[in-house]
């Protein structure tokens, strides 16, 4: 492929992804990592191509997509995720979820379980497991977001804070080495924080993309939750802060994970 149908090629990801990673590109253009970074310099030199750690990213798409658009990114690897961590969720027991993409795959891949009890502030998880194999959900109050579909704000958070649960999860838009675990939005940040706090085993799920990501509000350390469940090993120093914080890593499909 020439430089310039890359050019192009590079362009349309961005615009339905909002940010790629450098090896994602290389690896879907067939190309090494030295060639996409020739790509690329020019198209960052411009301006028309936002350069981050890691990744590109459009200007006016930098942070986090719209949930339906970030519900079909990485949508098999979220999906993977999904059914490694509902494995190892039994009949009968209970489980907070704060929203997000991989907590939404999560919810569908626990439509086989029977007699859950979910806490969550999704209307997206809540319409999902709600009503059938004798689950009982609890939602959170206040004002839905019109993008999501989820509450959050102070009664939210009040809400959740009242339960005590076997498994509190969370997703979570970037995960730094030196920050931990990140988010793009205060009010989500302070939510998924709290919902860690509830549950005998603390969780987060996120897939690879993530890795390597600043995003504007840290959730938590790293030493602020037991597991940590991906599709692929994590960059050698995110591993390194997973270990010293004495976190468990999952990877789907390894048999070492769950």
């Amino acid at each position: 492929m020439a430089q310039s149908k890359r050019h192009g090629e590079i362009l349309r990801l961005l615009q339905e992804e909002g940010t790629v990673t450098i090896a994602s590109l290389a690896d879907r253009l067939g190309v090494s990592l030295e060639t996409v970074r020739r790509d690329v310099k020019p198209l960052t030199g411009d301006g028309s191509v936002l350069k981050m750690h890691g990744a590109i990213g459009l200007p006016s798409m930098i942070g986090e997509a719209p949930f339906e658009r970030r519900m079909r990114e990485n949508a098999d690897a979220k999906r993977v995720i999904a059914r490694m961590v509902a494995a190892t969720i039994r009949d009968g027991e209970s489980i907070m979820l704060d929203t997000g993409t991989t907590t939404s795959f999560l919810a569908r891949e626990l439509l086989g379980h029977r007699r859950l009890t979910v806490v969550t502030n999704s209307s997206d998880i809540a319409r999902t497991l709600a009503t059938i194999n004798g689950n009982k959900v609890y939602m959170a109050g206040g004002e839905l977001r019109s993008d999501s579909g989820a509450a959050f704000g102070a009664s939210a958070i009040d809400f959740v804070s009242r339960f005590s649960v076997s498994h509190a999860i969370i997703s979570t838009g970037a995960i730094d080495a030196g920050m931990g675990v990140m988010d793009y939005d205060l009010e989500e940040a302070e939510f998924a924080r709290m919902v860690l706090s509830r549950g005998q085993r603390s969780l987060v799920i996120t897939d690879h993309s993530k890795f390597g990501r600043l995003g504007l509000v840290q959730v938590c350390g790293f030493d602020s939750f037991s597991e940590l469940a991906t599709d692929r090993s994590p960059p050698r120093d995110i591993a390194a802060a997973l270990a010293q914080a004495g976190a468990r890593l999952s990877i789907a499909g390894e048999e070492a994970g769950f």
